[in-house]
């Protein structure tokens, strides 16, 4: 290959890599998202104001339409006519206002979703740090650990709860005092005299009409709580 081949092929190959650098560059120097999301605010306000002031316009063309409406029909034409242009644009302008808010709301969420992504990459590398440093061996092993310690205390505590010295049968200790308590009532009873005596003599017994009356009694009580139950 001759020298002048070599030299046109070396400037080739650095004027593309400089070109390629130079996109590069623009590409890292664009608008940021914030950059961006307020320009598209700026073009918004802009435009509504220049809705105010094509309102404004066309009632004025609509007033000079109305004045010049019957004594100078030229100029009233005249003014519907820039009445429609100026229509036209506004309606240019709402199309394009609709469309810069779409942008903008669709700029914003992709700003959202991207600030969300990043601080949740963060957190997961966080965590993947934190995680490093654990072994889930050692962490079974510890709470198998901690498990086997809480037995040992639980039975400490069982064991410093047990009462010392003699136990007693809860079962004799009753019989005893209600023996006591027989012997007591015995001693009472002697000291008052004894038991009152028997009468010897047979009580009175009920007459049958008595008793006649006291069955018929019952029976009426029987009927009454059968009808109370009936109407409950």
């Amino acid at each position: 290959m001759s020298k002048i081949a070599k030299l046109f092929k070396g400037s080739s190959s650095s004027s593309s890599s400089s070109s390629s650098k130079s996109k590069h560059h623009r590409s890292r120097g664009g608008p940021s998202p914030q950059e961006a999301i307020h320009k598209l605010r700026e073009t918004e306000e802009m435009l509504t104001k220049k809705q105010d002031y094509l309102e404004k316009r066309i009632e004025q063309e609509i007033m000079i339409a109305k004045k010049n409406g019957t004594k100078n029909k030229r100029a009233a034409l005249q003014a519907l006519k820039r009445k429609k242009r100026l229509e036209q644009q506004l309606t240019q302008i709402d199309g394009t206002l609709s469309t810069i808010e779409f942008q903008r709301e669709a700029l914003e969420n992709s700003h959202t979703n991207t600030e969300v992504l990043k601080n949740m990459g963060f957190a997961a590398k966080a965590m993947k740090q934190v995680h490093e440093n654990m072994d889930v061996d050692k962490i079974d092993d510890l709470m198998q650990d901690i498990t086997e310690q809480q037995d040992v205390a639980q039975e400490i505590s069982e064991a410093i709860s047990r009462p010392f010295g003699e136990t007693f049968d809860e079962d004799e200790l009753l019989a005893e005092l209600a023996e006591l308590e027989q012997e007591e009532l015995e001693e009472n009873m002697k000291s008052m005299g004894g038991l009152p005596s028997v009468p010897s003599s047979k009580l009175p017994t009920a007459r049958p009409s008595q008793r006649a009356t006291t069955k018929k009694r019952a029976e009426d009580d029987d009927d009454m709580r059968m009808l109370a139950s009936w109407a409950t």
